[in-house]
């Protein structure tokens, strides 16, 4: 078959590939072909009629969206018979649609509007009374007004075939037809607003955006998530330094059309009622507000006296706790403030993915390779690889709670592609109504699977049997599964926290052995994750996954920081947590993370000297010697990784009266201990992590310009300590859970799913 044809449009001359839809090819080349009901990736309607064209030899008008490219057509899309025939349906749509432009939420961006202004009559000819039905509200986020609704079934198509859920379908026939939820006057769905983005018209409306402002008054902030590690690009809408409302205005992002309910909704914690906006000190036992001076004063007085101190070799007395959600220049600037004014490599984060093992495996792996081959970069796959592969392999986690967007991947390959997904998991994840083939395994014995499928044949025992579920694991079976994944080529392998330690290497040992290439993404929990590990917020690791008992990479870092690192392996974030607890730490200082969730305040206050940044009075800064109010994801710019590797430029959209950015606070407490850290700016800080951070020598104009730039960083084998058990574990978030930080979003508080969420059940 050709690889294009040869097609005439408007006398136009256009190559196509051979399938391609008409309608397709002519918004491809700059031609208007206008539409409503079609939406690419949704399945085919032909409800609108608005993309009639003529096409030469062909007895009628002919609809773009339903007919593919053929070679020799002649296509006209201008002529006054496909004029008047878009005349004649936008008369149609309007007999019966309400003239309320002037406070419809969609006025200035309604495809509808567009269109009438482009080809609509002045006057019409219906004189039939417009029908009138009460606006419906489905759930706190989605309204519905029926007469706006020109029956393209985007919302059902989307909810159904892109969510996976089916929440929305049709009621009655003809011209009563209507849609409806599927619960009657409710929805019970993910509340991911993608059926509001969706709708060419006013009839689905967002709960949180109405009636607040029109899009002429509104500025636009393109700037990824501030929750999962999957890294969706977000539009916020911003007016009067008040953020509006999210969504994905310019399908720019890495994640096209999709949001999940966190990236559409949840920026409101931003101006919630509790939000830190001045420095607390604690005095006689309760924390008061001060002034940022005495703020940074206290601790700098407090800390010098720390670091006078004499301390036993290959220790240290100050620890630090970093964040999943501050930006990778932060996140550097912190590791190199701990380890060169601090002098301590007691610093660690909230580890939920094993990042340093796979690494570090596949660095070693392509060192084998490169050795044979000269040439194997890193099998690591962005988020759109997803999309384009032909099998999935997943272990552990849950994608459509954990990976909203991912999953979205997951389900266009299935249905666009053909993809066949592997799973392996011991809960009932939504993702196994798509599921090609399933190993199900006991909670915990995901790590068996693998061993298994590597070969390890006293492994078969641990799985073979009746799960808690219900399901029975036989020889048989196992086998079957083992059969049909090893046939697969150019597979795409997902795993959680469930795969740690020793495991990954035992996985991409797995991987080897399958025809083709296979590609990994290991997946982490929050909106910089995979950026914490990169840059070095390890007790062992140096950015990039360098050891830090390594000599030459030690050299590496001082020559640019102009300052000794300590030579030592520092205490892991549970080994800080404990020597708190036992009065070991003299110091500690939390940056945005609330390691003591959910436990008293009063079992670790006055347990040391406790300086806690945050933006909300969370149970750790509620034990804080000194509490510092910080800028948050929205507030501040920089960039972020997410768990696939993919660098964004992080865009500050409002700003807060009375915070700081934690770029800010780390300079100030470096000033006033007499210690300046360099760079001052943090594009000079992304300038220096470009230069010095193996993996991320990446394209810094590509980034400025909004595109999502993949690192692959390298690991030394040595990075991998052998045994991160205990020290990776997953949060396990729901789709209305960030951590903290979205007890924090009113709009999230306020979605009846939320409450009484079901949980999963093992099968």
């Amino acid at each position: 078959m050709a690889d294009t044809v040869k097609i005439s449009v408007d006398g136009r001359e256009l190559q196509p590939r051979p399938g391609t839809l008409l309608i397709d090819a002519c918004r491809a080349a700059g031609i208007e072909v206008p539409s409503f009901c079609y939406y690419p990736g949704l399945s085919l309607q032909a409800a609108c009629r608005m993309c009639l064209v003529e096409i030469e030899k062909a007895p009628k008008l002919q609809t773009a969206c339903t007919v593919p490219v053929s070679e020799g057509m002649i296509v006209r899309t201008t002529t006054p018979q496909v004029t008047e025939a878009r005349k004649s349906m936008l008369e149609f749509l309007l007999a019966n649609h309400p003239l309320d432009c002037p406070v419809c939420d969609k006025g200035g961006e309604c495809e509808l509007q567009d269109m009438v202004f482009r080809y609509g009559a002045a006057a019409s000819r219906f004189t039939e009374e417009k029908r009138h039905i009460e606006e419906q509200q489905w759930s706190p986020v989605v309204y519905f007004d029926s007469p706006r609704c020109i029956l393209c079934y985007r919302c059902v198509r989307v909810c159904k075939e892109g969510m996976g859920v089916g929440a929305l379908g049709i009621v009655n026939r003809g011209a009563i037809s209507e849609i409806a939820p599927n619960h009657g006057d409710h929805l019970e769905c993910e509340e991911c607003g993608m059926c509001i983005d969706i709708c060419p018209v006013g009839a689905l409306t967002s709960g949180a955006y109405r009636y607040k402002a029109r899009p002429w008054e509104i500025t636009y902030v393109a700037t990824p998530c501030a929750h999962c590690a999957d890294g969706c690009k977000t539009t916020l809408s911003v007016r009067n330094n008040q953020i509006l409302r999210g969504n994905n205005r310019d399908h720019s992002g890495l994640n096209g059309e999709f949001l999940c309910i966190k990236g559409r909704y949840a920026y409101d914690f931003v101006e919630h009622p509790e939000r830190l906006s001045r420095p607390l000190v604690r005095k006689q036992g309760k924390l008061v507000e001060t002034s940022w001076d005495e703020a940074i004063r206290l601790i700098s007085s407090k800390w010098k006296e720390i670091l006078a101190q004499p301390a036993e070799p290959g220790k240290s007395r100050f620890g630090v706790i970093g964040s999943n959600h501050t930006t990778n220049e932060e996140n550097y600037l912190l590791q190199k403030f701990a380890r060169t004014v601090l002098r301590t490599n007691h610093i660690d984060h909230h580890r939920t993915a094993d990042f340093p093992a796979l690494m570090s495996t596949l660095s070693a792996m392509s060192a084998l390779s490169s050795a044979a081959t000269g040439d194997a970069p890193l099998p690591l796959a962005r988020s759109r690889d997803i999309a384009q592969a032909s099998a999935i392999l997943l272990i552990g986690n849950n994608p459509t709670d954990q990976h909203p967007l991912l999953a979205w991947n997951i389900r266009e390959a299935i249905r666009l592609r053909g993809a066949r997904l592997y799973v392996i998991h011991s809960c009932e994840i939504p993702l196994l109504r798509q599921a090609h083939c399933l190993l199900p395994v006991v909670e915990g014995r995901e790590p068996a699977a693998v061993r298994w499928l590597t070969g390890e044949s006293g492994a078969q025992q641990e799985l073979t049997g009746r799960t808690p579920g219900g399901r029975v694991v036989t020889p048989e079976s196992l086998a079957a599964f083992y059969d049909a994944l090893a046939a697969e080529k150019e597979v795409v392998v997902l795993f959680g926290a469930e795969i740690q330690s020793t495991t990954v290497a035992e996985l991409v040992r797995l991987g080897s052995t399958l025809k083709g290439r296979t590609r990994y993404i290991a997946l982490a929990d929050y909106s910089n994750s995979r950026g914490a590990a990169d840059m070095g917020l390890f007790p062992h690791l140096l950015p990039g996954y360098q050891p830090v008992a390594s000599a030459e990479a030690r050299a590496h870092f001082e020559r640019r920081w102009n300052a000794p690192i300590p030579d030592w392996p520092g205490w892991s974030l549970n080994e800080m947590i404990a020597d708190t607890l036992e009065h070991r730490m003299a110091a500690l200082y939390v940056v945005g993370a609330n390691p003591w969730k959910g436990i008293a305040p009063e079992t670790i206050q006055g347990k040391s000297f406790l300086v806690v940044q945050d933006l909300f009075l969370t149970e750790t800064a509620q034990a804080a010697d000194v509490v510092l109010p910080a800028a948050s994801a929205y507030e501040k710019s920089g960039t972020v990784t997410n768990t696939c590797g993919e660098v964004q430029r992080l865009r500050k959209s409002i700003e807060t009266l009375g915070t700081r950015t934690d770029f800010r606070i780390l300079q100030d407490l470096a000033a006033a201990l007499g210690v300046p850290l360099q760079p001052a700016h943090a594009d000079q800080v992304l300038q220096e992590i470009h230069d010095g951070v193996p993996g991320y020598h990446i394209s810094l104009a590509g980034i400025l310009a909004g595109a999502a730039e993949q690192v692959i960083t390298a690991a030394a084998p040595s990075a991998f300590d052998g045994d991160s058990r205990g020290r990776v574990v997953s949060a396990s978030d729901t789709l209305f859970t960030s951590g903290s930080l979205t007890r924090y979003s009113q709009i999230l508080q306020s979605v009846p799913e939320r409450v009484g969420r079901k949980e999963l059940q093992p099968c």
